[in-house]
């Protein structure tokens, strides 16, 4: 099989649930938080780096890596284990987010989706079957079927200095829409999949933040036996508290056997909250992008460390942190400096801490589901309010 599952114990007070997914290049333990390698590459940081923060898989974006290097080169190469030397657990997204987040430069019409490549310019359609054959190719142990992800608003619907090409003018009718498109997007998706042996395929669940149509978007993707699902089309403009009642409607409808995956999700109180909602996975660009403008996450909230208050501040990001950069002593003073002088090491560095900032509270989320002390996740890590157990 390309994945096994294995729930390990659940939180009496709350859906959370601790467990542990086996892959082909090994395994990892939920409720799991996955870095994004955007381009077979965690900006600023090596891969020993990440896997000294506890990260024990990650993930890469096809259409990335589709453009640039080429799947087919990828392939050719070994596969994307071999060619960043990564030896864990892999990821794939199937490239439909960036149909929602690059809509200005794209089309989304019943084959697919036409965009026109950052790169060069160049006309690409990508269709479900390409984006599976992509996903093939680059070799990853999770794989993404392509899904039409819709926007939040309604003004994105309809707006006419959008071009991207919608079916529907009202943004239920869009959602409408995406749902039966995932749906029957889906069903290619799994014909046109290769590598079913050694690749799990995940569906995705669309519905915006109508509990109706995630209803029946659980109904149609669910409607195949899959190795996981994810909740998709969160995060794309909602407010959290929107985010937080979709993601924990959504979650107890899928199949309580397999793993259960948020996309794109977030922030610290929101994997929380999502985890007792029974959620396991969670993927976000935060930990770094932010890391590389010298937005530093603590367990009492973030740190702006250009802010001119750190100037003389001799004390690290956090005191008693863990990673290599607040263990070796590098001050916030020293990091401000960094970047103010425009050196990249404090990219590196900031990064590094928010790396191991994310996996300490995913640690600390699976002892407290172990030793049921959900509670006391409040006490350690004031960032994520008192409303972590809703």
């Amino acid at each position: 099989m390309a994945l096994q599952f294995t729930i390990t114990a659940t939180c009496p007070g709350n859906s959370a649930r601790l467990g542990r997914v086996e892959t082909p290049h090994g395994g990892f333990d939920t409720p799991a938080f996955m870095p994004v390698a955007t381009a077979a590459a965690m900006k600023c940081l090596t891969v020993e780096q990440v896997q000294a923060s506890g990260s024990q898989i990650i993930l890469n974006n096809a259409y990335h890596l589709m453009l640039r290097p080429g799947s087919e080169r990828i392939a050719r190469l070994g596969g994307t284990h071999r060619f960043m030397r990564w030896d864990g657990p892999i990821l794939t997204d199937s490239g439909g987010y960036q149909a929602f987040s690059m809509s200005d430069i794209n089309s989304v019409g019943e084959s697919g989706v036409t965009f026109r490549s950052f790169v060069d310019g160049s006309r690409i359609e990508l269709t479900p079957e390409r984006s599976i054959e992509v996903q093939n190719q680059i070799g990853a142990d999770i794989i993404m079927a392509f899904d039409d992800c819709p926007p939040s608003r309604e003004e994105d619907c309809v707006n006419p200095e959008k071009r991207v090409r919608l079916a529907g003018t009202t943004h239920e009718q869009r959602l409408r829409d995406s749902n039966d498109r995932t749906a029957r997007w889906l069903e290619r998706c799994i014909r046109a999949h290769a590598r079913p042996g050694d690749q799990a395929l995940f569906g995705i669940v669309q519905g915006g933040t109508s509990e109706a149509l995630r209803r029946r978007s659980v109904e149609q993707v669910c409607a195949h036996d899959l190795p996981g699902y994810a909740i998709g089309g969160v995060a794309v403009g909602e407010g959290p508290e929107q985010i937080h009642r979709t993601v924990r409607f959504t979650a107890e409808l899928l199949p309580a056997d397999r793993p259960r995956y948020l996309m794109g999700v977030g922030y610290e109180r929101d994997i929380v909250r999502a985890v007792a909602a029974g959620v396991d996975m969670f993927d976000c660009v935060l930990p770094t992008r932010n890391g590389r403008k010298a937005y530093a996450f603590t367990r009492n909230g973030p740190l702006k460390l250009k802010n001119a208050r750190f100037a003389e501040d001799e004390r690290p990001i956090e005191p008693g942190c863990g990673c290599p950069t607040c263990s070796k002593g590098f001050s916030r003073a020293y990091l401000r400096h960094l970047f103010m002088a425009d050196e990249w090491l404090g990219q590196t560095l900031v990064s590094q801490h928010n790396l191991w900032h994310y996996q300490a509270l995913l640690l600390d989320i699976r002892r407290s589901i172990r030793d049921d002390s959900w509670s006391s996740l409040e006490e350690a890590w004031p960032v994520v309010g008192p409303a972590s157990g809703a």
